[in-house]
C-alpha cells in the first residue's frame, strides 16, 4: 500500500466546505485543517504508485475552492 500526503492550498472562504467533501472520497483515508502554507492535509492510501495521480487529479483537484496541492509520496514498505 503506498501512502502519499496532499497538501492543499484552499480560497479560505471555502475552507469548511472543502475538508467536509474531502472527507467522502473514497482513497482518502484521513483529512486534517492545519495551520501555516498549506490549509489542509489529505493522506491517500492506494495499492500502487501509478494509481496516486488519477486519485488526485479526478477526485481531490476537481473540488471547487482548491487553489493547488503538493503531492508527497511515502517509501514503500520494504
Amino acid at each position: 500500500m503506498i501512502k502519499a500526503f496532499v497538501l492543499i492550498v484552499v480560497d479560505p472562504a471555502e475552507t469548511q466546505r472543502v475538508f467536509e467533501s474531502l472527507q467522502d472520497v473514497d482513497g482518502i483515508a484521513e483529512v486534517y485543517q492545519v495551520m501555516g502554507p498549506y490549509d489542509i492535509v489529505a493522506v491517500i492510501e492506494a495499492p500502487s504508485i501509478t494509481q496516486v495521480p488519477a486519485l488526485i487529479s479526478q477526485h481531490i483537484r476537481v473540488v471547487e475552492g482548491i487553489e493547488s496541492t503538493t503531492t508527497c509520496v511515502t517509501f514503500p514498505d520494504a
